[in-house]
């Protein structure tokens, strides 16, 4: 038995002392190679935690483990509501992306960025046509970045214009961004690296462009958000965590305005020579690369890898709202401060849809845990994952029978769709098989880090139409995967629904969960 969170080291129950019970308290954590410990109701007391706290019993699937969260639909907390979108992926941007995912097509192709016939895989969703161009105010910009920091501003400046936002008269040191990656820099790291071993100058841009705050910090140069403003790094749930701690700091009044997402460009030799030394990518559909990623299908074989990016603007309700109270002035680029009192001469932020705008939905809560399993395979029960959903909607307030719609991790890997379909099931119970799941990995193919910011932008189009994008390459059940994932085309709502959830899961047992709501004034 080993005691995890306070001493690394092998322990027989009867040999922790009451003072490392004690100073212990919520952080204990048993494991044991033969069985779970369960621990009685006066143990748990002994521990400093409530016996509602229960752990599974040997081989019985976990149940959710509701931790303390602070509830972000409190008295006094601040609605959050999304009123713009900005998507950049294999399958294009804005109305086409959507016209697309809704259609079931498939963005996934041979790999056409480097030579990947050496690799047992050879097939990725790109953003072939992509150019970086038009969406930096300063050229020199393009030059001295990355690709993912390409990306992330191009999704950003969508979502600003999506919103209709008037950024000269909202304030600056109210608004901010938050950018998750999973690699950062990959591309720029490889060719600078390539060059030193040519004997080679290494570029001076080479480390600000690898990093992995640099896309928010542009964002910030850019449009200028001076509040919050920071990169996220948790693999593959990087997007849906910069997602949600925007919204946390706009809970806390931090902000009222947040540029929030995911974007990656991984596509690159190393990478994909490091997945596929893995074997976590799918090798086996080569030939027929718009059937591989079989996200949920017995016959799934490993993800496919791709790029892009997503990124929501949220604003507070106050914010998107006409607002009676006087706001500072944006800052002025030759101003390093906000200017000392209110600035009467600028009219309040108008109503988003009066400005043009929509209001999409509100983002309601948020919850992010970790399995603390595996580096690499979630946990074999979905612990990390149902505790992470049950989180989340006890943040937003809402009940699971409201909840209609889940935009699942489903990255077509073995441990994965069958994972999330067991946390699934743990936190709806009978309601699982009531509710609509699907994978739009099927067609974006896996995109890291930005997948959080593409499918929440997914799962607001949800909130907005109703309309439930596929799982595509469903063709044949898996006994263990046993839900509605909308196979193959989309299905339409009689309504739009009263809540969706996006959730992710990263190496490192990374889960982040957020919940959206239908948005009511």
């Amino acid at each position: 038995m080993q005691l995890v969170g306070v001493k690394r080291r092998a322990v027989g129950v009867n040999c922790i002392s009451d003072a490392e019970l004690s100073a212990a308290a919520l952080h204990l954590r048993f494991r044991c190679p033969s069985e779970r410990l369960r621990l009685s109701v006066p143990m748990l007391s002994v521990l400093s935690l409530s016996p509602s706290y229960t752990l599974p019993s040997a081989g019985a699937p976990s149940s959710a483990r509701r931790t303390p969260v602070s509830r972000m639909a409190a008295d006094g907390a601040p609605k959050i509501v999304v009123t713009g979108l900005g998507v950049v992926s294999a399958l294009g941007s804005g109305d086409e992306f959507w016209e697309k995912i809704t259609a079931g097509e498939c963005g996934i192709d041979e790999v056409t960025g480097f030579d990947a016939s050496r690799f047992p895989t050879t097939i990725g969703a790109e953003c072939k046509d992509f150019d970086p161009a038009p969406w930096f105010d300063n050229k020199k910009s393009v030059k001295s970045t990355d690709r993912y920091t390409h990306l992330a501003m191009a999704a950003s400046k969508m979502a600003v214009a999506d919103s209709a936002i008037d950024l000269e008269k909202t304030d600056s040191w109210r608004f901010g961004c938050i950018i998750g990656s999973a690699f950062g820099g990959m591309d720029t790291f490889e060719k600078q690296a390539l060059a030193l071993d040519k004997g080679k100058k290494v570029s001076p841009f080479m480390v600000p462009a690898i990093l992995g705050n640099t896309a928010a910090g542009m964002v910030g140069i850019e449009l200028g958000p001076q509040g919050p403003n920071f990169g996220v790094a948790s693999a593959c749930a990087a997007g849906s965590h910069a997602i949600g701690e925007a919204v946390r700091h706009m809970k806390e009044g931090a902000a009222d305005v947040m540029l929030c997402g995911g974007a990656e460009a991984a596509m690159t030799p190393l990478s994909y020579a490091g997945f596929c030394a893995m074997k976590a990518m799918n090798s086996k559909f080569n030939d027929s690369p718009k059937k591989a990623s079989r996200p949920f299908d017995a016959d799934r074989a490993g993800f496919v890898m791709g790029e892009g990016a997503g990124v929501l603007l949220l604003e507070t309700e106050e914010h998107a709202k006409v607002s009676a109270r006087v706001r500072l002035a944006p800052r002025r680029r030759s101003s390093p401060v906000p200017r000392d009192g209110p600035d009467l001469s600028h009219t309040p932020p108008p109503h988003a849809q009066a400005r043009g705008a929509k209001i999409y939905c509100e983002l309601a809560g948020y919850a992010a845990t970790c399995d603390a399993h595996h580096i690499t395979t979630p946990h074999p029960e979905g612990a990390g994952l149902s505790t992470c959903l049950a989180n989340a909607l006890d943040a937003a307030g809402v009940a699971p029978s409201d909840v209609e719609y889940i935009n699942a991790h489903g990255t077509s890997t073995a441990y994965n769709d069958k994972f999330e379909t067991m946390a699934i099931k743990t936190v709806f119970g009978e309601h699982a098989h009531k509710l609509a799941v699907s994978s739009t990995k099927s067609m974006t193919g896996h995109t890291l880090g930005a997948a959080g910011g593409i499918e929440a932008a997914i799962c607001a189009k949800v909130m907005e139409t109703g309309t439930l994008p596929p799982t595509i390459n469903y063709e044949t059940a898996d006994p263990e995967c046993d839900l509605n994932y909308v196979p193959n085309v989309a299905q339409k709502l009689d309504a739009p629904p009263k809540a969706a959830i996006s959730d992710n899961l990263g190496f490192g047992g990374h889960n982040a969960a957020l919940v959206f709501k239908a948005y009511a004034p």
